[in-house]
């Protein structure tokens, strides 16, 4: 199988909230680039189906006071067991993105 990656990742474990119809509330990133991001959820996605997150990124990370919340909107291209993490592993493309103002949830 080829390895269609168009940018570098980032092995970086940031919070997530997976939004939408597909109610999986919790999880970390795995990895992250500016095209896509590697997710381990607690649930099953569907395979090219819509996939709307939002990631926390801590203030000290980026040497801020405060936390970034970053919303996304993606695609699902694969699926996967993560067997270290014994979660489901969600490869997405990044289609779009905003930074979050505290009074915003799921993008809105």
């Amino acid at each position: 199988m080829a390895d269609i990656r168009t940018s570098r990742r980032f092995p970086v474990q940031l919070p997530l909230k997976v939004l939408g119809d597909e109610k999986i509330p919790i999880g970390s990133t795995s990895n992250i680039s500016a095209a896509g991001a590697y997710l381990l959820v607690n649930g099953v996605m569907e395979l090219d189906s819509a996939i709307e997150f939002e990631i926390t990124i801590p203030g000290e990370t980026i040497g801020t006071h405060d936390d970034v919340r970053l919303y996304c909107q993606g695609r699902v291209v694969r699926c996967d067991r993560d067997k270290e993490s014994g979660r489901n592993g969600v490869a997405c493309v990044i289609e779009g993105y905003e930074f979050l103002r505290d009074a915003e949830v799921g993008g809105k």
